[in-house]
């Protein structure tokens, strides 16, 4: 069997830590940037503000700021993918993983699937601008060049 550049190994353990921890920026990153929308225009904090998709609307100031702050997480995700899961290819099964759990975790919150379009909008803008800025990110890193020379020379 010819060697390969890389091998990859199946690690369960590897994938679920890494799932756990993406999870765990976009939720603490869209409580950071939700608490700076909340500081501009002086509203209450809540769980509403995460998961209820009446939240995000085009109509409101704060439904438009919320939007941003959604948004704006997904820009923080895609630095998350680069610095924690490093692999080009796999930034958009992480980013799809990563909003089915917020998909699933609304349709708890909310006792049914959302049903707002602006919902689907934002999400479907967030998947796409984490997925594609988290693999340019990843590529470039990926892209390198391998420094061949960087130790003393022999004298042959």
């Amino acid at each position: 069997m010819a060697s390969q550049f890389r091998s990859y190994i199946w690690d369960p353990v590897l994938i679920i830590s890494q799932i756990i921890l993406m999870q765990c920026i976009y939720y603490s990153f869209l409580g950071l940037w939700l608490a700076g929308v909340d500081g501009l225009v002086h509203t209450n904090r809540s769980l509403n503000q995460i998961f209820s998709y009446e939240v995000l609307g085009f109509s409101t100031t704060h439904g438009r700021l919320s939007m941003i702050a959604f948004i704006l997480n997904s820009l923080t995700c895609a630095l998350g993918l680069w610095l924690f899961i490093r692999r080009g290819k796999q930034c958009l099964d992480f980013t799809i993983t990563v909003h089915f759990f917020h998909m699933i975790g609304c349709w708890i919150y909310n006792s049914h699937l959302p049903v707002a379009l602006s919902w689907w909008l934002v999400n479907v803008a967030c998947i796409a601008l984490m997925a594609v800025i988290g693999e340019y990110l990843c590529m470039r890193t990926e892209l390198r060049a391998i420094p061949v020379n960087t130790g003393p020379k022999s004298n042959l």
